[in-house]
């Protein structure tokens, strides 16, 4: 993996009402469509270019390989709602277990949708205590959506 594709987390952050056509286009096509979803993303210039356009409503930073397990694990969803299991990974995928398709997500050789079946967007809660001030402000003035870098694990951690 080249050092401009990196794996990003993006987190809609911003709910569905007065939102801009475009944007709600742009939204839908990332499947973020609701509040407090996430997917994980290898950095390519024309996804850099929709996150660009949404970047009031969602939250987005560069993930580790250990936060990227914890989340398949804790909110990796399967059909029927189903948890992604050790076992499922074996089974439907070309990875062993959990870990090994964390590992392979983080470097780039791999992503969500290598596992047969696995939902490619993680419901999370609204984070515990609350966001770190104005939802309609980036994070370089004291808001919360916009990037983050390796802070958006703080963020999701109490998300998940």
């Amino acid at each position: 993996m080249s050092e401009d594709e990196k794996v990003v987390l993006a987190i809609r952050i911003r709910g569905q009402v007065r939102v801009r056509p475009q944007i709600e286009d742009s939204l839908d096509k990332l499947l973020l469509g609701r509040l407090h979803q996430a997917r994980l993303f290898k950095m390519t210039p024309s996804l850099e270019g929709m996150i660009t356009k949404v970047k009031d409503y969602i939250t987005w930073g560069e993930v580790s390989e250990e936060f990227i397990e914890r989340l398949l694990t804790k909110r990796g969803r399967l059909p029927g709602n189903a948890r992604l299991t050790d076992a499922y990974v074996k089974k439907n995928s070309s990875y062993a277990s959990i870990k090994a398709l964390a590992k392979a997500i983080a470097s780039g050789k791999a992503s969500v949708n290598d596992v047969e079946g696995l939902k490619p967007v993680f419901r999370l809660t609204p984070p515990k205590k609350g966001y770190d001030g104005k939802k309609t402000m980036g994070v370089g003035m004291g808001g919360i959506t916009g990037y983050r870098g390796e802070s958006i694990s703080d963020l999701a951690l109490r998300m998940i």
